[in-house]
């Protein structure tokens, strides 16, 4: 029987695919959603934060919000009050593609629980619960000792 993870896995990388067909036709790709919609959602975030909210490591993050910024989606800029700190906050442009990938992701979590009736879906939503809050208890203690490191 596959273990838990392929299946996780599966459903990961056909919703990249997903998301890239969705997005044929804009300048950005299917790992820059969670930017867009982390960053539309809390202006101002700083790097840090953002790269601990998706769990992504920071040189990934900083690679990534470069490229945003470089096609007008966001804007970094660094704190007033600590210039250590680099505070990352949307465009228009972002704005403007938000509901679209707010959409897109809506239309793949229909598709995927379409047959599923409500019973099934609450008692799925709680297990899937469950199983990211074990996996961020685990980032979190990995990401605060790498931290710990730099």
């Amino acid at each position: 029987m596959p273990s838990l993870m392929r299946y996780i896995n599966v459903i990961s990388r056909c919703g990249a695919v997903w998301r890239g067909d969705k997005l044929k036709g804009t300048d950005i790709g299917s790992s820059h959603t969670s930017y867009i919609m982390t960053v539309c959602r809390h202006p101002g975030i700083s790097q840090d934060k953002l790269a601990k909210r998706i769990y992504i490591n920071k040189s990934n993050v900083t690679r990534n919000l470069a490229y945003l910024e470089s096609c007008g989606y966001i804007e970094r800029r660094q704190k007033d009050t600590d210039k250590r700190v680099t505070e990352v906050y949307p465009t228009e442009k972002a704005m403007e593609i938000l509901p679209t990938v707010q959409n897109m992701l809506r239309e793949w979590n229909n598709y995927l629980t379409e047959d599923f009736s409500e019973e099934e879906m609450e008692m799925f939503m709680s297990m899937l619960s469950r199983l990211a809050g074990k996996a961020a208890d685990y980032a979190k203690v990995s990401l605060d000792a790498e931290d710990d490191v730099t």
